[in-house]
């Protein structure tokens, strides 16, 4: 009885002292992305709350499971956190591609931001604008090129989804890894546009080497007020990315509290919000007791549009 009274609280103590070193937030994408740029800035300021310091370390590959079941892999004690995007939550499960890799390894913690798809075209194209996008593609069948993540991600059934609503055939090109490396191909004008968030594309946007022409979206963005809704050009079409928070199953329900209530003070605070403005990125939490049925509707709607589309 005296040795079980000492378990219950050596626990409680354990709990209360959390985190008892640095916490781990493991950013499954090379670093210089939206997903990375998004992650260090909350944990720079969620660990102002925190005895101890949050570092990030990118460990990218096999389209975010090389990290993702690193971070399930280690000890469920709240030291170590990952970063779930839209590939974590649908082209891996979707296509049950990595032996090891499973949602069912991980406790949500929060889903921190949200963003709708654009198309972004390059300085050197010679695009300007939506309409000039579609006429290009129409009187060039299959030869203006447009970049989106790998088969199966939210950019590759975005550009699929365009060419059935424009009656166009892009020459679509994949590139594995982050934004990133669409950036550099637009940059370099090896591609004329490129489809993901604008807030991935607000480096080479602002120095005005490339351009959002359009976003996937019904609400227009606050940020880029001259980037076009694609609901205003007559088309009903919505997709974009998000940045959810996990650590490995079994991680103590304190320890998942702490967790959330400090990134929550992180995300509600001037400089993260005001930040976020900058970038042209929704801020849109959602707790830990939301965020699992979330993605369960997510991938139900994701999933049967993927079968529709025979992907």
């Amino acid at each position: 009885m005296l040795a079980l009274g000492a378990c219950i609280i050596g626990s409680s103590v354990a709990a209360a002292d959390f985190p008892t070193r640095d916490i781990r937030l493991i950013v499954p994408w090379p670093a210089g992305g939206g997903a990375d740029a998004i992650s260090r800035k909350i944990s720079n300021i969620a660990e102002q709350e925190l005895p101890k310091s949050i570092y990030v370390e990118n460990i990218a590959g096999a389209v975010t499971a090389t990290g993702l079941i690193q971070m399930t892999n280690s000890r469920p004690d709240g030291h170590t956190v990952g970063v779930l995007t839209y590939d974590s939550v649908i082209t891996l499960p979707r296509g049950q591609m990595v032996p090891g890799y499973s949602l069912d390894n991980m406790t949500p913690i929060a889903r921190i931001t949200s963003e709708a798809d654009a198309i972004v075209v390059s300085k050197h194209s010679g695009i300007n604008t939506f309409e000039e996008l579609v006429e290009a593609a129409k009187a060039n069948p299959g030869k203006v090129r447009v970049g989106v993540a790998p088969k199966g991600s939210g950019p590759y059934l975005s550009v699929i989804q365009l060419e059935e609503l424009l009656g166009v055939d892009f020459n679509v090109i994949t590139y594995a890894g982050s934004s990133s490396a669409e950036a550099e191909a637009l940059l370099s004008g090896e591609l004329d546009a490129a489809i993901s968030s604008l807030g991935d594309f607000s480096g080479i946007i602002t120095s005005g080497d490339a351009k959002g022409v359009v976003e996937l979206s019904s609400v227009q963005n606050k940020t880029y007020t001259d980037v076009p809704t694609i609901k205003s050009k007559g088309f009903d079409l919505q997709t974009g990315s998000f940045i959810v928070l996990a650590a490995p199953k079994d991680t103590p329900a304190d320890a998942v509290a702490t967790l959330e209530t400090t990134f929550k003070t992180a995300y509600d605070s001037a400089e993260f919000q005001d930040w976020l403005a900058q970038v042209g990125v929704t801020a849109d939490w959602l707790g830990a007791d939301e965020v699992q049925g979330w993605i369960g509707e997510l991938q139900n709607k994701t999933f049967t549009l993927m079968d529709e589309l025979n992907l």
